[in-house]
């Protein structure tokens, strides 16, 4: 008889790629490279945000929280993931798992939050141009990024307090490298009707919400392109949401991929879950590149303290 049938589990085992131990040493490699940039990148694009007279706005506010989900987000999977690619011991508390769901769901959504916030700021810069200054204020910024911090946080307590509420007695062998709630649901031997309805109704009210605000925004904002005369002001009118435009598509797409997507019949598991890490670690490493890349006022601002960064270790 099944031991966890007839005890109360107290930690969980991430099953992560334990499946395929012949890749371990190459994807450590991988994801500590992958970490490392995200983390220089970010940080850097957090720096010029600070430092930069020029950058201190209510459309670069919203881009340093930005930088700073995506510092936060993959922290609190990615150290525990390469833990456990390098040891045999891939349990984590009962608390532990808990505590990364909590912070996993919260930043996520709070990621998902502020992207509607951006693609409304990008809505009245392009579309109301000469009021932007009245409309977004600071004050206004600093309402909005609480409101997306604060929406996200609430999300994640209710889906957290609904998920470990429920009992688990059966298997504790978590299908996935971090704790999330559709694995963690699946291994309870209790009802899970009232997590899976808060599922769908906060997806409902906040997720659906969220995506209708941004999609609604790029509606208006592409018609206001399209009405522009000239190539020029097109271009530019263009230019200013080119960079968050890529990073909506960026999380919405490698999010659907991840959740909706069937799982394929033709891989193994371990590999199904190494594509869903991607959302995880390569979408908060390429969101910097976007925005570095494709932002001259960015550039010149990284430039200029990579420049100073140099003067000082040579002084």
């Amino acid at each position: 008889m099944d031991v966890y049938n007839l005890t109360t589990v107290t930690q969980f085992i991430l099953i992560g790629l334990s499946d395929l131990p012949e890749v371990r040493y190459p994807l450590f490699a991988a994801f500590v490279i992958i970490y490392q940039i995200t983390l220089l990148g970010n940080g850097a694009i957090l720096l010029a945000i600070v430092t930069e007279r020029k950058l201190q706005n209510p459309m670069y506010y919203l881009l340093a929280n930005l930088s700073l989900l995506d510092i936060f987000c993959p922290s609190a999977t990615v150290p525990k993931m390469l833990k456990n690619l390098l040891t045999e011991d891939h349990s984590i508390s009962f608390v532990g798992c808990a505590l990364q769901l909590y912070f996993l769901v919260a930043l996520a959504g709070t990621e998902v939050f502020l992207l509607a916030v951006m693609a409304y700021d990008r809505y009245v810069a392009i579309c109301f141009p000469l009021r932007y200054s009245l409309i977004m204020t600071k004050v206004r910024c600093v309402q909005l990024l609480f409101g997306t911090w604060a929406a996200g946080f609430f999300n994640s307590f209710m889906h957290t307090m609904a998920t470990f509420s429920l009992s688990f007695c059966k298997s504790n062998r978590v299908n996935q490298y971090y704790c999330d709630i559709p694995p963690v649901v699946a291994l309870s031997c209790s009802s899970t009707f009232i997590a899976e309805l808060l599922i769908l109704l906060m997806g409902s009210i906040f997720g659906v919400g969220a995506f209708l605000i941004t999609l609604i925004s790029y509606i208006y904002i592409v018609s206001t392109i399209l009405k522009i005369q000239s190539v020029e002001g097109k271009r530019k009118a263009f230019s200013t949401c080119a960079s968050h435009l890529l990073v909506v598509f960026l999380f919405y797409g490698t999010t659907i991929f991840t959740y909706i997507r069937p799982s394929s019949s033709q891989h193994s598991p371990a590999r199904d879950r190494l594509i869903s890490m991607l959302y995880g670690v390569i979408t908060p490493m390429l969101n910097p590149i976007i925005y570095s890349l494709r932002n001259t006022e960015v550039k010149a601002a990284l430039r200029k303290v990579l420049h100073l960064r140099i003067c000082s270790q040579k002084a």
